[in-house]
């Protein structure tokens, strides 16, 4: 009777579905970052460690409060500087976790083989702008930075007065041009370069300040935090910094 109790135990704990201490952390980003090679370096992460990251996307509008109140709660999380030092004053990351990550710019983009025009200074980028019968972008009122950034630090400046810059109605401004609508698009360069109907044309001109500064930490409500730690000292070595590159986001 004792062998046959033995070997039952023995068979729930060696059944194939029968998983034991399982490491997984879970990840929260905005798209400036979850399109910006944050997958690739997830993937690469579990596969060395054997540690499951779990990311999701979340909308500059509502991540803040999807990071203080999603169930399960996020491990790691990515924000612009600014949400992220207020998030930090609120009790709502880990002490000592905040890690500056890079710099996401501004650029243009028009579809894939037509010419790409000289945007190497401000008077330039007007000109080619106005030249345009459109120039696609995303939508300010659905709480985009990325859009208020484009809107704000571009569109509405006196050198680009007379420039016709319709609003996307169906996602960003980069998938309008790569659909056809509009002849250029002002988006952030790691929301151009996934669609190969469109190319970038290149950066927008410094004195814009047309980017968005990242960061990311440890949630304070994660149960992880070893594990989350290892994961931003992983994404933010050096060896990181070419594919970060590739995709759209300088690292600083």
């Amino acid at each position: 009777m004792r062998a046959i109790c033995l070997s039952a135990l023995l068979a729930v704990f060696l059944a194939p579905n029968h998983q034991v201490n399982v490491r997984e952390i879970r990840v929260i980003s905005p798209g400036v970052v979850y399109n910006a090679g944050l997958l690739d370096l997830a993937a690469a992460f579990t596969k060395e460690t054997g540690t499951k990251v779990t990311v999701t996307s979340s909308g500059m509008g509502r991540i803040v409060n999807d990071i203080k109140t999603v169930t399960p709660a996020p491990d790691v999380i990515f924000l612009p500087f600014e949400l992220m030092s207020t998030l930090s004053l609120d009790g709502g990351i880990k002490p000592g976790s905040f890690t500056p990550l890079g710099r996401s710019e501004m650029g243009l983009a028009v579809p894939a083989g037509k010419p790409h025009p000289d945007i190497s200074t401000v008077e330039k980028l007007a000109a080619a702008l106005r030249s345009a019968k459109a120039v696609m972008r995303s939508n300010p009122a659905g709480g985009s930075m990325v859009a208020r950034v484009i809107e704000q630090n571009v569109i509405k400046r006196p050198e680009f007065a007379g420039v016709n810059s319709p609003v996307s109605t169906r996602g960003e401004g980069g998938q309008a041009l790569a659909r056809g609508e509009g002849d250029m698009a002002l988006q952030a360069i790691c929301e151009i370069l996934p669609y190969k109907e469109i190319e970038l044309v290149g950066p927008l001109p410094r004195e814009l300040a047309a980017w968005i500064d990242m960061s990311t930490a440890v949630s304070a409500r994660s149960s992880q935090t070893d594990e989350s730690l290892a994961f931003i000292r992983y994404i933010t070595r050096p060896e990181a910094t070419p594919l970060w590159k590739s995709k759209g986001l300088n690292r600083f």
